[in-house]
């Protein structure tokens, strides 16, 4: 038989109420279930709408430059890409100047679709700045940046 450490109850307390992980999870969902809710009605996600937000560029974005923008790795982000491909709303191209990369844009359905959302966006976003209060949202912005 081993001889297990037990870690106590009250550990388990701290660590939930101190880990600023859990925290930040905790709150990216809230955040995120939230703009998910009221996206539904066109049919986005919220990880959808960052995603062509991403490449609403006057060029087509490399994907490696869209996947450190969105701190997702290259597999997640193809994933991610082919739903919306399915869907008419992205296309992705070879790159001419380097036949191994990949290219991505939105189609006129993306950005129409995009442009749909963004109202969407900007009121459940005004809603939360409201409720943190005064600064607080800049405040938090700035704090999770410098983690990163």
């Amino acid at each position: 038989m081993q001889n297990i450490d037990v870690i106590p109850f009250s550990t388990t307390l701290h660590v939930r109420d101190t880990c600023l992980c859990l925290c930040v999870q905790r709150g990216a969902r809230a955040l995120a279930r939230r703009f998910d809710k009221a996206m539904k009605p066109i049919g986005l996600t919220n990880g959808q709408f960052s995603l062509m937000m991403a490449l609403n560029r006057p060029q087509p974005a490399p994907m490696g430059s869209v996947a450190k923008l969105l701190a997702m790795d290259r597999t997640t982000l193809t994933a991610a890409l082919k739903v919306l491909e399915r869907r008419g709303l992205v296309e992705t191209t070879v790159d001419p100047k380097d036949r191994r990369g990949r290219l991505l844009r939105l189609t006129n359905d993306g950005t129409t679709m995009l442009s749909a959302a963004l109202p969407i966006w900007t009121r459940v976003h005004a809603e939360i700045d409201a409720e943190l209060g005064e600064g607080e949202s800049d405040r938090l912005r700035a704090t999770l940046n410098s983690i990163r």
